[in-house]
C-alpha cells in the first residue's frame, strides 16, 4: 500500500468536508452541523423539534443545518410520527452507509481490524498473530497490513473511509498518539498514531482499550441513557473507562480507570507493572491460571479449562475464581464509593466465567460498597471477543470525525 503523508492534526472532522460546500441562505456554522450529526448518532432518530429542545437551540437554526446534512447524504429521513394531534414530525436517522472507519485491537498476541459504518456495525474482519517478543514496530507493520487487508476487499473503501481508531492497554496518551507505559504490551514511550498514519495515508487516534469499549457502551450499548457508566474489562489485564457527567474521564494525562494497578492485598503477587498486590496480579487470566495449576498436577492452560474444571467440580478451579472474585468485588465497590456511577458494565474475554467468579464478586461489592453506592448501581456483564474490541477501537474514530463530546 502507498504511505501517505502524516495528517497535520489527528483525525480531520468529518465536517471539514460539509462546511467546506455551499451554504444555505443564512449561514450556520460546522460546528452546530457537527453537535446535530453528534446528536441523532448517538441518541438515535429524533425529530427537528426534538434536536432543537435536547440542544436548547431554534428551531429556524436546526432546519437551517439540518438541510445541507440531508442534501450531502449524511442525515436521511425516515418517516414521521404523531407529536399529539399537531402535524406529524419528520424523523431524521443517520445514513450509516455514508462513510467506513477502522478499528484495531492491539494485543500481545494478535492484531484484529475491523471496518465499520457509522454506527460501529461491522462489515469486515481481519486477524494477524503476533510473533511472540515482536518489537512495536512490527506490531505496527502487522496493524498496517491487516488495515490494508479490509480496504483491499471493501468496495471504494479508501475513499469512504474517514480514519483509524486503535485501542491497547496501559496508559496511553490520546493527544500525541503514544502509549506511554503498557505492561501487557510490555512497551514504553510507542509512537502508535504516526507509523500508521504514514503507512495507511490515513488519520489515526489512539486510546486506552477500555476508553474505547465506553464510548462504544456509552453510544450503542448497555450505557446509552446513562450520566456515569464505568466499564470494567477483565482477561489479560484489568481496565476500566469512567464516563462522568456525561463526557469521557481520562484525567490529566491520560491514567484515569486504572483500576487494575489499585493495591488489594499488601505484599501480594507481583504484578505487570512491578508493584505487588495489585487487582491485576489478583484477578486477571494469570492469576487464575496460576492458582488452579500451583493447586493441581495438570496445569491450568487457559480460562476455558478453568472453567471446564469449575464445572466439572475441580475444588481448586472454584477456589480461584472465588478468590478472583472477591478481589474484584472489592475493587468494584472502592469505584462505586469513589464516583457513585449508574451503571458498571462488567465485560472482557474472562467474563465467560462469572457463574463461578460472580457470586463471591457481588458478595465483596454488596459487603464494601459505603451506604447505598452498591445498591445505586446496576451490574451488567458480558463477553468480549476481539472483534468487540475493535468495534470498540472504530467507536474512537466515530468519535472524532463527528466531534462528540461525549
Amino acid at each position: 500500500m502507498t504511505a501517505g503523508p502524516a495528517p497535520s492534526s489527528p483525525v480531520p472532522t468529518l465536517f471539514h468536508r460539509v462546511a467546506a460546500g455551499p451554504e444555505p441562505t443564512g449561514v450556520v456554522a460546522g460546528d452546530t452541523r457537527a453537535a446535530i450529526f453528534a446528536e441523532v448518532l448517538t441518541a438515535g432518530p429524533a425529530s427537528r423539534t426534538e434536536l432543537a429542545r435536547r440542544l436548547g437551540l431554534s428551531q429556524s437554526t436546526v432546519t437551517r443545518a439540518v438541510n445541507p446534512l440531508i442534501e450531502t447524504g449524511y442525515l436521511k429521513e425516515i418517516g414521521a410520527r404523531s407529536s399529539g394531534g399537531g402535524r406529524p414530525q419528520r424523523i431524521l436517522a443517520v445514513a450509516r452507509d455514508r462513510h467506513l472507519v477502522v478499528g484495531v485491537k492491539l494485543a500481545p498476541n494478535s492484531v484484529t481490524a475491523v471496518l465499520t459504518d457509522l454506527e460501529a456495525t461491522v462489515v469486515a474482519r481481519s486477524r494477524l498473530p503476533v510473533a511472540a517478543g515482536a518489537a512495536p514496530g512490527d506490531v505496527m507493520a502487522l496493524a498496517a497490513q491487516a488495515v490494508g487487508y479490509l480496504l483491499a476487499a471493501e468496495d471504494r473503501a479508501e475513499e469512504r473511509v474517514l480514519g483509524v481508531g486503535v485501542g491497547l492497554g496501559g496508559h496511553v496518551d490520546a493527544g500525541a498518539g503514544r502509549c506511554v507505559r503498557s505492561g501487557i504490551m510490555g512497551w514504553g514511550d510507542v509512537d502508535v498514531a504516526g507509523p500508521l498514519s504514514a503507512a495507511l495515508g490515513l488519520p489515526v487516534v489512539v486510546n486506552n482499550d477500555a476508553n474505547a469499549l465506553l464510548v462504544a457502551e456509552r453510544w450503542f450499548g448497555a450505557g446509552r441513557d446513562c450520566q456515569s457508566l464505568a466499564v470494567v474489562t477483565v482477561g489479560a489485564g484489568i481496565g476500566c473507562g469512567l464516563l462522568l457527567a456525561g463526557g469521557l474521564f481520562t484525567g490529566s494525562s491520560g491514567l484515569a480507570g486504572e483500576l487494575g494497578h489499585v493495591p488489594v492485598q499488601p505484599d501480594g503477587a507481583l504484578c505487570s507493572c512491578g508493584n505487588r498486590g495489585c487487582l491485576e496480579a489478583m484477578a486477571s487470566d494469570a492469576a487464575v491460571l496460576a492458582a488452579v495449576s500451583g493447586a493441581s498436577d495438570v496445569p491450568c492452560a487457559s480460562i476455558a479449562d478453568a472453567v471446564t474444571r469449575a464445572g466439572a467440580g475441580d475444588d481448586a478451579a472454584r477456589a480461584a475464581f472465588s478468590v478472583m472474585g472477591q478481589a474484584l468485588g472489592r475493587a468494584l465497590a472502592t469505584l462505586c464509593n469513589l464516583v457513585n456511577p449508574e451503571k458498571i458494565v462488567l465485560t472482557g474475554e474472562s467474563v465467560r466465567a462469572y457463574e463461578f467468579f460472580g457470586p463471591s464478586c457481588r458478595e465483596a461489592l454488596a459487603a464494601h460498597g459505603f451506604s447505598t453506592a452498591a445498591a445505586d448501581c446496576e451490574l451488567v456483564t458480558h463477553v468480549a471477543d476481539d472483534d468487540l474490541w475493535a468495534r470498540g477501537a472504530a467507536c474512537l474514530a466515530i468519535r472524532e470525525a463527528v466531534q462528540a463530546t461525549r
